[in-house]
């Protein structure tokens, strides 16, 4: 050995090619160096979302993982285990870190060198390493984490590295010559925080990490956002999460069926324009709100999301071009004024409002639930959101809860209600999350049935001054329904004043029309009309 330092370098080999790098020896990957200054390992950490056409081929190159020697099928073969004497040093330097209000990095790091829970090497140079790896994944969860070591997450995450790395780290290391191959480490589905800090401390090493998922759930997200540590390699479909096959799978699919969906595949890409039903079901919706003239709010309204200006899609999100405009008055051609309402109003994914308020207020006190939902970065967690006694949507699809939880977290954070009297900007966002989280029924039932490619749901607001009054609590609504991509028409023939109260007047257009008409009553779309529109829906 002549080296003074080895160095980590990422190895990129997207689309499956990854599959070849994992079988390489050191040496004959593109990276590897060894002089007398420095040992360069490639190493090799991927995020495997989602499943192929052929899911049964997936399962079965999981398989043959688990027979391959050298590779560790981490998530199925975990060991919790902590020897007693390594349990009582890690709570004597647990006490020294409280006392001290928060120990630095290295000195944290060193506390435990002494207390030799960090994994030995024979190589000194790699033991030298091993100890910054375990300096860098602390530094990575200080930034992460307010507080630091002082955060309540810290205590759980450092002893199971502690374990891990004695349990697995540190036995992997013994079986291997670092400069021709480091362990290859496999984890299939679900990671909490400690076991995907420990992952990361692996890769920092330089083992080979690949997370698979079937369902396409990116747990290591949170660590790596910006894809620096690692690289994603996202299938087409996906898969229920089902146990690790420990057995070979039987090949079930036929060539007819693989053919179909590679088909499905070229035709129906995310740029394609030649959309499937419910392909966008798993992305993540956001609005853009469109500004348009009057008349062409309603050649808008007619089309579809994807044929809309702006609309685009990529692997994971979907901007949906929606409309949310309020008309004041009315214009003089009172026939056209109406025929244009009665249109909005034929689409089946239409609904109007006539009475106010349309949303009930909700006066408990939110702010537990509101804190107990907040990521360690202030935003709120749409995981956490999901997973709280506040959320009442577990009976919709999965990935139209997921886009309601984001929605939520969205306007939380960047709030477009105004604020009311002494209110502060936390207020208005504890405001926005109890009022959404207890949103009707109806107005949940169009988004459940929104297909985000296709024909916008509608909700028209006709407010008059004798059929109520406009609430906050409705602002918050309409705001939410505008975050998911819903097309928002606000009527009011007499030109008052009603969601301008409460929300900011960014979001929305506003149209003066001809005339401000007093006590306009709300005209119904005439017996033949209804008649031919009912044929139509059938």
């Amino acid at each position: 050995m002549s080296y003074k330092e080895i160095i980590v370098n990422q190895t990129r080999a997207e689309q499956e090619a990854w599959k070849n790098v994992l079988k390489k020896p050191l040496p004959e990957r593109d990276g590897y160096v060894k002089d007398e200054h420095t040992l360069s390992l490639p190493r090799l950490a991927a995020r495997v979302l989602g499943t192929p056409h052929d899911a049964t081929d997936y399962f079965i190159y999981l398989h043959e993982l688990y027979e391959t020697d050298g590779i560790h099928i981490l998530s199925e073969t975990l060991n919790r285990h902590i020897e007693p004497e390594h349990f009582q040093a890690l709570q004597r330097i647990h006490l020294i870190n409280q006392e001290e209000k928060g120990l630095s990095v290295n000195r944290f790091v060193a506390f435990l060198d002494g207390e030799q829970l960090i994994v030995r090497h024979p190589n000194p140079v790699m033991n030298r390493h091993i100890r910054l790896s375990l300096i860098k994944v602390f530094e990575h969860f200080k930034q992460l984490h307010e507080g630091g070591f002082q955060h309540p997450d810290f205590r759980r995450v450092l002893l199971d590295v502690v374990k891990f790395s004695n349990n697995h780290l540190g036995p992997w290391l013994k079986e291997v010559n670092i400069e021709e191959k480091m362990p290859a480490v496999i984890w299939y589905g679900e990671a909490n925080k400690s076991q995907l800090y420990f992952l990361y401390y692996v890769m920092l090493i330089g083992c080979d990490v690949v997370l698979f998922h079937p369902e396409g759930e990116d747990s290591f997200r949170e660590l790596d956002p910006e894809e620096k540590l690692t690289f994603i390699d996202q299938y087409p479909g996906t898969t229920k999460l089902e146990p690790f096959p420990t057995e070979k799978p039987e090949r079930k699919s036929t060539v007819a069926y693989r053919s179909t969906r590679e088909l499905e595949e070229v035709l129906h890409t995310e740029d394609s324009m030649l959309y499937k039903p419910w392909q966008f079901r798993d992305h993540t919706p956001h609005s853009i709100t469109l500004k348009t003239t009057y008349d062409e709010l309603f050649l808008i309204a007619k089309e579809r999301s994807f044929i809309r200006p702006n609309f685009q899609a990529d692997r994971d999100t979907i901007q949906i071009p929606n409309l949310f405009a309020k008309m004041m008055g009315v214009t003089r051609d009172k026939r056209e004024y109406w025929d244009r309402i009665h249109t909005l109003m034929e689409w089946k994914e239409t609904k109007t409002i006539r009475h106010f308020p349309f949303t009930k207020e909700v006066t408990s006190n939110y702010q537990f639930h509101y804190q107990h939902a907040l990521s360690s970065a202030g935003e709120i967690d749409p995981e956490l959101l999901m997973k709280s006694n506040v959320w009442q949507f577990s009976h919709l699809y999965e990935g139209t809860q997921r886009a309601i939880a984001e929605a939520i977290s969205r306007i939380c954070q960047h709030p477009k209600l105004l604020k009311e009297g002494n209110e502060t900007e936390l207020d208005v966002r504890i405001y926005l999350f109890k009022q959404v989280l207890h949103i009707g029924q109806e107005l949940i039932e169009l988004i459940q049935t929104f297909d985000y490619a296709q024909t916008v749901p509608k909700v028209i607001l006709y407010h008059t001054e004798y059929n109520g009054e406009l609430t906050r609590s409705d602002a918050a609504a309409l705001i939410f329904l505008n975050e998911m991509g819903v097309d928002l028409f606000v009527y009011h023939p007499a030109g008052y004043q009603c969601i301008e109260r409460y929300i900011d007047d960014q979001l929305f257009d506003t149209h003066w029309l001809d005339e401000m008409v007093m006590n306009q009553e709300f005209k119904e779309p005439s017996i033949v009309r209804k008649l031919f529109q009912s044929i139509k829906n059938r």
